[in-house]
């Protein structure tokens, strides 16, 4: 008897261990579940910041954009009204919209820094450290005039929101402006606007770039946003006509000025050749 109720059948010990076997399934493909969501909830996150920051750098870059677009406009009437642009190229002549002088550290909104001769000497030889004569004069695929390479000059420099006496712009971008001789002439003196021909070709009457000049903005706001625009400008007088006598307002025939910028009858205005965004 003893035997007979101490013996037990192993389909019965195994139906009796099978239940113990499941114990903890659940748990397992709970945490398993809970790992999937977190990470993909992780994924969605981070996701969310990049999309974020992309957004928010698209946005910044093309304010900057503007902003240095603005600093042109601002300019150009100013450089309509210098007789002599030979005081741009030498420096001497400057904008009513400055902030001190052309050195020195700038704060951005965001707390970080630029350094405006830094800036400058980026623009004339791409070393921040200080530019050499040989360095500027250095032919490269940015600059490949030699002797005419531009020699940038600071015409303009402040904060954005001071672009106007009313205070209307709301910007956190700082802007500068810079001046240079037109490299397409062939004086091989970037200090002289139109000077005597050293380098032009054998057929060349007359130096190219007379009465023409590059203007450079660059512009600086949060989260490095950085963007650089130029323009090329040109003299455009309006002349008298055959007779003597000053064409009408809007007169178009035989004149072919009318797109000149602030340009009118019997004064000196400034035509705008080329804009272009530099990267």
């Amino acid at each position: 008897m003893t035997a007979m109720f101490g013996h037990v059948p192993r389909h019965a010990a195994a139906a009796d261990r099978e239940p113990d076997c499941e114990r903890g399934v659940a748990l397992v493909v709970a945490l398993l579940a809970m790992l999937v969501m977190a990470a993909l909830g992780a994924a969605l996150m981070l996701t969310a910041a990049t999309e974020s920051r992309i957004t928010r750098n698209f946005r910044n870059n093309t304010e900057a954009l503007y902003a240095a677009d603005a600093a042109l406009e601002r300019v150009v009437g100013e450089l309509r009204a210098i007789g002599d642009w030979n005081l741009l190229l030498s420096g001497t002549a400057r904008s009513a919209f400055v902030d001190g002088e052309p050195r020195g550290l700038r704060v951005l909104p965001d707390g970080k820094t630029i350094d405006l001769a830094e800036v400058l000497n980026d623009a004339n030889c791409r070393k921040v450290g200080g530019c050499s004569g040989a360095a500027m004069d250095a032919i490269t695929a940015e600059r490949p005039w030699g002797a005419n390479n531009p020699r940038w000059r600071p015409f303009a420099w402040g904060y954005l929101s001071d672009l106007t006496p009313t205070a209307t712009i709301k910007s956190s971008f700082y802007v500068m402006v810079m001046v240079a001789d037109d490299p397409s002439e062939c004086d091989d003196n970037p200090f002289v606007d139109g000077g005597a021909v050293v380098s032009c070709p054998a057929s060349a009457k007359a130096n190219p770039g007379a009465g023409v000049i590059e203007v450079r903005a660059e512009a600086f706001g949060p989260f490095g946003a950085h963007r650089a625009a130029e323009l090329t400008l040109a003299r455009a007088d309006r002349p008298a006509d055959r007779t003597g006598v000053m064409p009408a307002e809007g007169t178009t025939e035989n004149y072919g000025d009318t797109a000149s910028y602030d340009s009118g009858i019997g004064r000196a205005g400034v035509r705008i050749l080329s804009w272009r965004e530099v990267r």
